[in-house]
């Protein structure tokens, strides 16, 4: 059964100038900073929720983690901001479950929005952080920009993977198994991953997808620091396509519509199950990725 929730709050697509603002504010490292406005929006506080048999939401508003169950272990996936930490730490409380217990760490890609709590949450729960070779020297640097994104430093807490996701890879924890695909573009090492689970007694694929947003500072074309992004976006765009996707889920919850299949949980405990909106999502990928090529004058 799927525990109960009262959270009616609505969250807004991220937009055009939103997205600016993403590239232009810088973030300090320092944990009692205040978020800028965007930032905040993102990561209010919302009650943890159940998504199917064995993977929970235990994120912000916007910027998301998932806590997986499995037989071996807890697993959580991703850290928010340094300010989220907190939030994911309480949230696997309140549901019951000893964050000593979370034996993985896993990180989408290295933005400071879901890689700034991972360093708390490791010394807090002790987990074993895995990360992609790509976004590996961003992460233990504290926040150097990804080679895709010349925007402004975003300083975070610097955490060494304690080893590499690769392509293909299987991870076997009990009687769950992920699969981890590389889907770089967004950043060099974006990494996404699947599983199956089981909503109301039926079997259901999940697809974690790592953020296929292409940020207005983004160059396709001429981009010297990482000369093939183009092909990165194309190849990770095909790789999602080709696998199983009854629930989607992402780095950001306004990609999925986090706040509305919440709150449809109430009646509905297959709210998340949404193949037709796991293909919208990925077609409308599809499309800013060629506008883009087009707006730099590629046809």
């Amino acid at each position: 059964m799927f525990a109960p929730f009262h959270e009616g709050q609505v969250m807004k697509e991220l937009n055009t100038a939103a997205i600016v603002g993403f590239a232009m504010l810088m973030a300090s490292s320092a944990p009692a900073r205040e978020l800028p406005k965007f930032y905040a929006d993102m990561n209010r506080p919302v009650a943890p929720f159940r998504i199917s048999d064995d993977i929970y939401y235990v994120g912000a508003s916007d910027v998301t983690s998932f806590l997986i169950v499995t037989d071996a272990g807890l697993i959580v996936t991703d850290g928010g901001f340094a300010e989220t930490a907190p939030q994911i730490l309480a949230n696997i409380k309140t549901l019951r479950f000893d964050p000593k217990n979370v034996k993985i760490l896993l990180n989408s890609h290295a933005h400071f929005d879901h890689d700034g709590g991972l360093a708390a949450l490791k010394q807090a729960t002790g987990a074993r952080f895995l990360a992609s070779r790509g976004d590996a020297p961003v992460l233990a640097s504290g926040g150097e920009p990804d080679s895709a994104n010349a925007g402004p430093l975003h300083r975070i807490t610097p955490i060494k993977p304690d080893g590499y996701l690769e392509d293909g890879q299987q991870l076997t924890f009990g009687h769950t198994t992920l699969t981890i695909h590389l889907t770089p573009g967004h950043t060099r090492g974006c990494t996404s991953w699947s599983m199956m689970t089981h909503i109301a007694g039926k079997p259901e694929n999940v697809l974690f997808i790592c953020s296929l947003s292409i940020l207005p500072n983004y160059s396709l074309v001429k981009n010297p620091t990482y000369p093939g992004i183009a092909k990165d976006y194309a190849h990770s765009i095909a790789l999602l396509r080709s696998l199983p996707c009854d629930v989607m889920l992402d780095a950001h919850g306004a990609f999925f519509h986090l706040t509305e299949k919440r709150a449809a949980l109430a009646t509905n405990p297959a709210a998340f199950v949404d193949p037709v909106g796991c293909k919208a999502h990925l077609d409308h990928a599809e499309a800013a990725y060629r506008a883009q090529l087009a707006k730099e004058g590629v046809e």
